[in-house]
């Protein structure tokens, strides 16, 4: 849990701005450290590598756990995705976890992932709200689970689900005043 832990409070977002020179993440648009904000610097190189990155520490902590000690996973999971939202190094102010989350459920179980990658892509390319397409791939991830019959893993998601939306409740209340932003749009958020 430890290893998941450390894995995922790994900055990606604020490192990959500072030395490429975009700054401090943390005094840009919204603040957050993820993606999302990232492509509010308009370097869209480093919010892929954000994003992918992000992904990839979500999975290497499952695999890692399994690889090392089979049967930890799970707690691996969510040691990962507390890291991220809740970084040591940051005073545990981090990302949201949308993309981490989907690096979890990738190495869990890939099937979860597509719906995920779907749900998650396809609200954001017809919507172009980000925080509605990442809440809405976090909640699906328990749901497929149980649809698949991977009901091991459903307890885990909705908690990890419940976690990405708790990140999410300012752009929820945006959402609800009608001024959440949109991908693409000059507004800070």
């Amino acid at each position: 849990m430890l290893l998941g832990y450390l894995l995922g409070s790994i900055p990606f977002g604020v490192l990959l701005t500072r030395a490429f020179g975009a700054g401090d993440l943390r005094q840009i648009g919204s603040g957050n450290i993820g993606a999302t904000n990232v492509l509010r610097t308009g370097r869209k190189g480093l919010a892929a590598a954000t994003l992918l990155l992000d992904l990839a520490k979500g999975a290497a902590a499952v695999l890692i756990a399994g690889w090392l000690f089979d049967g930890y996973q799970i707690p691996a999971a969510a040691a990962v995705l507390l890291g991220h939202c809740y970084p040591v190094w940051l005073k545990f102010k981090g990302g949201k976890g949308v993309a981490t989350l989907m690096g979890i459920v990738l190495a869990l179980h890939w099937p979860i992932a597509l719906v995920y990658a779907l749900v998650w892509l396809g609200l954001l390319a017809v919507l172009r709200i980000s925080s509605v397409a990442g809440m809405a791939a976090a909640i699906s991830t328990p749901i497929t689970a149980a649809v698949l019959g991977d009901f091991d893993a459903v307890f885990l998601l909705v908690a990890l689900a419940l976690i990405v939306l708790w990140k999410h409740r300012a752009n929820v209340e945006r959402l609800i005043q009608g001024n959440e932003p949109r991908i693409g749009a000059n507004k800070d958020g």
